[in-house]
């Protein structure tokens, strides 16, 4: 079964961290958060957007980009920015035993010479760019790490779940 890592670059909005935490705990995905954060990890925001799922997120801090990139070594990385040519679905994500995806700041995304130097790791997610800049950053995970889920044909997840109050039956 593959880890689906979801990494984010010094992430500012606690809102969004909170939601990819809630994706994270929903789909069994450690989350990575390199400093400096916009926001405190008690930040009132932080924990109502992450609810109840808190304890249950693998949350690993890094204090820099270059602590992280030590920390990964030469397991796969891949770098989530519209600036790219290759579209996320169009790669193979049930290729490797665990993997990473890297986000980038709400305000300025990933640095541009870390991107430049990584080039062949960018991906992107079709959009249409005369409407908008980019897509929201907790929506763009949840989509990138459902398409690695739906590529590993949603291993160690549960495609149906019998709740004793069902709302269908």
């Amino acid at each position: 079964m593959t880890i689906n890592h979801i990494v984010l670059f010094e992430p500012c909005i606690p809102a969004n961290t909170g939601n990819i935490a809630r994706t994270c705990a929903a789909t069994n995905s450690p989350l990575h958060l390199i400093e400096p954060l916009g926001f405190e990890t008690d930040d009132k925001h932080l924990k109502r957007a992450g609810l109840d799922y808190w304890n249950d997120v693998n949350i690993t801090y890094h204090k820099s980009l270059d602590a992280f990139l030590e920390y990964l070594g030469d397991k796969p990385l891949y770098l989530i920015t519209k600036f790219a040519e290759k579209n996320y679905s169009e790669i193979n994500l049930a290729k490797y035993d665990e993997q990473f995806f890297m986000f980038g700041k709400e305000t300025k995304g990933l640095p541009e010479e870390f991107m430049r130097k990584n080039y062949e790791k960018c991906l992107r997610l079709p959009m249409n760019d005369e409407h908008v800049r980019s897509l929201n950053l907790s929506n763009t995970a949840a989509i990138v790490v459902y398409e690695a889920l739906r590529q590993q044909h949603f291993a160690g997840l549960e495609a149906v779940h019998c709740y004793e109050n069902d709302k269908l039956k």
